[in-house]
């Protein structure tokens, strides 16, 4: 008897089914069904004729009619893995061509076979088929205007989902009349948006969505359903392509306000110097049509193409945070990409990496890439390795779909299946809008220069919105004047919003997420030095102590854990000498009991690079997180600290989102050292600088930059405080270097209690951190405020002639000089905040000393760098003072501690005599 007659005791659905199965998830297959299939997919990729081997090389031996079922398996599973490739997605080229091919012979099926009737079919939801509608079936599935990737995906359950929905009238829309008629009224209005502008504002900038219409009706589909689904608020970002076409059709924005901003009027308010249009940001309350309340907002861009996708992230997860703890799901965001800057920019992998982590996860995300195959001039030939510029979804194994732009139904229905992906599974989801760009990067620009060929069809292809109008004439859904009706309507109210807008004579720049910043005001720089009450009853500042300084008894800790937490116990209540890490989580404490949340992320930040923090207490065996913050009373805010990715461009630009959504939490980001923040900084130059100047924009983000001189070599020394020195101006931002974990609570503590808010930068130490001299008492805390500048307490005033300000740790280096040297005629004033600079009680201080005809100002970082040239641009009369630092260097630091402590030591020699320069460079005899 034949060992393998067992197969033809089964109906041959049954093995079929187990082997789509197998082939979509071998670890799900019972194991002996999986090594016999293991030994089927071996012969047939030997290109063994006879199938009949011995077990011994793990091929067998099956009937000829079950052997062709697997055959339609596997082609099944060809269409599922590679269909792909072979659709009808892209409007105005030709697709490169893929090898192998679908054609059955590759799956060893021919032409005799097209009408045998195949239980195949029922993985399709078609039952018994021949091989011809099976592949009629699979081919209107995977290669019409829809292509689908997902076979990647790992999880059973997803893979079945998506198949299962897209088996659903093979993956084809079926949509009653009115639901046409609305999909064609969207995509009306955004043909006749962009063709009002186009002869309105003729050679104007505007970006236009032309070729890509459809994401209009795509994303109004989205919206409505989500709002059905019970999603509450949007968050959306996007660059500039097809944005005002969004902010009018999607977001309700008023035309007469984008056209007052074509007009480039002046703005309403002097403080602001605004942003070209299509940056703009903008927040509305709507109700969907079913009257479903709804919160749109879209985040303000610059033109560095993805930033604003991390700062979105970083909006929904504090809106999640704040008002939907128990159901992230709704709040949804939306990032718009283009083709070359999905594939180009390195921050969108920063940004697939966050998506499940603890810290950034939003619950999942719709990515939209508006695909006109070319960036700026570059043929996406030239503008990516990869075979998609979606690929980079693949990272998080998220479903990724290919979709025809010029088929308006197919990308309703595309956005639909992602919204409900994302709303099942809670992941990330990427649709890829094939269209193309009916004019150059912008509208005055000359396509046909790089591209003559692509712009000679473009020239002769029509616009989305009149092939479905005559899809749909030729349905019979509408007749021929329909069309023009609904574009002289829109057109109609489109010139009324004209001409209301010619009637106004300035700009009104519109503030984003009004409601989350009801009660905070803006002010000017003036403002941002007056005194702020920062103390803190001692009694609660006691209670909070003895919380933090307590592990559980039921718990068991390592050692130096026990250790680390008892000194600290100590410290409070019988040293009263406060190091760093306890003036920074008695900070966070009090701004906790005070109602305050506070949020820290960044590498490493739980324990601290310096091993100060440690916010995060592990247990011992079972590595459970123990946050003693976050256990300090019933009303108090939420505590949160998260070790982040490897990552400083995604991670500020999430953060400085959060802090954007959440005024009231106390958002910080911490550098591992002080220049790794280098990689972030499109985001310090394009938001947290310039925000507010250009969108109204406040934001609290504070950033912990450590920074000193300790023989680290270049990366490690320097948090190039010069660089953000340079970018301060008027109002926008505090920068810090604080010397006293007193100072530093006060500090923190103002940042919570303006009703203002400004980002701010602290520049934070690393050796200070377990200084003997760098402590505080309590009473510091519980009374005292925050010290712009620290005068020398320990000075004979009398008896000063030379007075030297610093910053930083190197006061402590200074301090240790003084005493070794017993030099009471220099006076060591601290500036512990760099801007705004402190004027007034600088010039306090020279005044004070009188007697002191030698000024300095000491830096232990080289000339170029450091505070020196900010000061004298910003503090009138620092032209007078005699300068100590190193000499001008390209790099930060010298490698070699010998070196570096040997430059370190002239610097400290030449504060306490001037005579004792190092700044003379030797050169080169002729």
């Amino acid at each position: 008897m034949d060992k393998y007659s067992f197969l033809n005791a089964a109906h041959t659905s049954f093995f079929a089914e187990l082997y789509d199965k197998y082939l979509t998830s071998p670890d799900s297959v019972e194991p002996s069904w999986r090594a016999f299939f293991q030994g089927y997919d071996f012969g047939m990729e030997s290109s063994l004729d006879e199938l009949d081997l011995p077990s011994a090389n793990g091929a067998v031996a099956i009937p000829q009619s079950l052997q062709k079922e697997f055959q339609v398996v596997k082609l099944i599973d060809g269409y599922r893995s590679r269909g792909h490739l072979f659709t009808r997605t892209n409007p105005v080229r030709e697709r490169r061509k893929y090898v192998p091919t679908l054609e059955i012979e590759n799956f060893g099926l021919n032409d005799a076979d097209l009408d045998t009737v195949f239980t195949a079919g029922e993985i399709l939801g078609i039952g018994p088929s021949s091989l011809r509608k099976i592949i009629q079936h699979l081919t209107n599935i995977y290669c019409d205007a829809i292509g689908v990737e997902y076979m990647y995906i790992r999880k059973p359950e997803r893979v079945k989902w998506i198949q299962n929905w897209i088996n659903v009238n093979d993956n084809q829309p079926n949509y009653d009349s009115e639901r046409k008629k609305h999909i064609l009224k969207k995509l009306s209005q955004a043909v006749s948006f962009e063709s009002f502008l186009h002869t309105k504002y003729v050679g104007q900038k505007r970006f236009s969505l032309e070729g890509n219409e459809s994401l209009i009706p795509g994303l109004d589909a989205i919206v409505e359903r989500a709002a059905e689904m019970g999603v509450e608020q949007f968050v959306m970002g996007m660059a500039h392509r097809g944005r005002l076409n969004v902010l009018t059709n999607i977001f309700g924005k008023a035309a007469k306000d984008i056209f007052s901003e074509f007009d480039g009027k002046d703005y309403e308010q002097e403080i602001f110097d605004g942003d070209v249009k299509y940056h703009l940001g903008w927040t509305s309350d709507r109700k969907s049509d079913n009257g479903n309340k709804i919160k749109m907002n879209i985040a303000p861009n610059p033109s560095h193409l993805e930033t604003v996708g991390a700062v979105v992230e970083g909006i929904a997860r504090a809106k999640q945070d704040s008002q939907y703890a128990d159901d992230f799901s709704k709040v949804l965001p939306i990032v718009v990409h283009g083709d070359a800057a999905i594939a180009g920019q390195g921050l969108i992998y920063e940004l697939v990496q966050m998506a499940t982590l603890d810290g950034y996860k939003t619950n999942g995300t719709i990515h939209i890439v508006v695909n006109n195959q070319i960036g700026f001039t570059t043929n996406y030939l030239d503008a990516r390795s990869s075979t998609y510029c979606t690929d980079v979804g693949k990272v998080t194994l998220s479903p990724v779909l290919h979709v025809n732009a010029d088929d308006a139904e197919a990308v309703v229905h595309a956005s639909l299946f992602a919204l409900e992906y994302r709303m099942r599974f809670n992941r990330d989801v990427f649709l890829d809008l094939l269209g193309y760009r009916k004019y150059g990067h912008n509208e005055g620009d000359e396509p046909r220069f790089t591209q003559p060929k692509l712009y000679k069809a473009i020239a002769k292809h029509s616009n989305p919105r009149d092939i479905y109008a005559a899809k749909l004439i030729a349905e019979g859904v509408i007749d021929d004047g329909y069309v023009k009706q609904l574009e002289n309507e829109y057109k109609a109210s489109l010139e009324e919003e004209l001409e209301d807008s010619r009637k106004e004579d300035k700009t009104i720049i519109t503030p984003f997420m009004a409601d989350e910043w009801k009660g905070f005001e803006n002010v000017r720089e003036w403002e941002m030095m007056d005194a702020v009450d920062t103390k803190f009853n001692k009694k609660k500042l006691t209670a909070i102590a003895k919380v933090i300084t307590e592990l559980p008894e039921d718990k068991k800790f390592l050692r130096k854990v026990e250790k680390l937490v008892n000194d600290r116990r100590k410290m409070f209540f019988e040293n009263d000498k406060l190091d760093w890490a306890m003036g920074e989580l008695l900070a966070y404490g009090s701004l906790l009991e005070e109602g305050y949340g506070v949020r820290i992320s960044g590498q490493d930040v739980e324990r601290g690079t310096f091993s100060h923090r440690h916010a995060v207490m592990k247990v011992e065996e079972s590595e459970e997180e123990v946050l003693l913050l976050n256990h300090l009373s019933d009303k108090q805010g939420n505590f949160q600290i998260y070790n982040s990715l490897l990552s400083e461009y995604g991670v500020v630009g999430f953060d400085y989102g959060y802090a954007m959504a959440s005024p009231n939490t106390l958002t910080i980001w911490e550098a591992q050292f002080g220049d790794f923040s280098n990689g972030a900084q499109i985001m310090i130059d394009q938001y947290i600088s310039a925000a507010e100047d250009k969108w109204k924009l406040q934001n609290g983000l504070v950033m912990l930059l450590p920074h000193g001189y300790e023989g680290q070599g270049a990366e490690h020394s320097s948090a190039r405080m010069e660089r953000y020195l340079q970018l301060c101006a008027r109002d926008n931002m505090y920068i810090a270097d604080c010397t006293t974990p007193a100072n530093m609570f006060h500090l923190l503590r103002r940042q919570m209690k303006v009703n203002f808010r400004k980002p701010l930068i602290v520049f934070t130490p690393k050796s200070l951190l377990r200084h003997p001299k760098a402590v505080s008492t309590v009473d510091e805390l519980t009374s005292g405020s925050f010290q712009e500048v620290i005068d020398d307490a320990s000075a004979d005033v009398k008896k000063v002639k030379t007075l030297a300000f610093c910053t930083g740790k190197f006061y402590y280096d200074l301090i240790a000089a003084r005493e070794e040297h017993k030099r009471d005629d220099v006076a060591l004033v601290r500036v512990e905040q760099l801007f705004p600079v402190p004027a007034d009680e600088m010039q306090a201080a020279i005044k004070k000393y009188k007697n002191a005809d030698d000024l300095v100002w000491a830096q232990e970082e080289p000339k170029n760098m450091g505070a020196w040239s900010h000061m004298l641009m910003h503090f009138e009369g620092a032209s007078k003072f005699r300068v100590a630092s190193r000499r001008f260097y390209a790099s930060p630091a010298a490698g070699s501690s010998v070196r570096s402590k040997k430059r370190h030591q002239q610097v400290i020699d030449y504060v306490f005599d001037k005579t004792k320069s190092n700044m003379t460079l030797t050169t080169k005899k002729k």
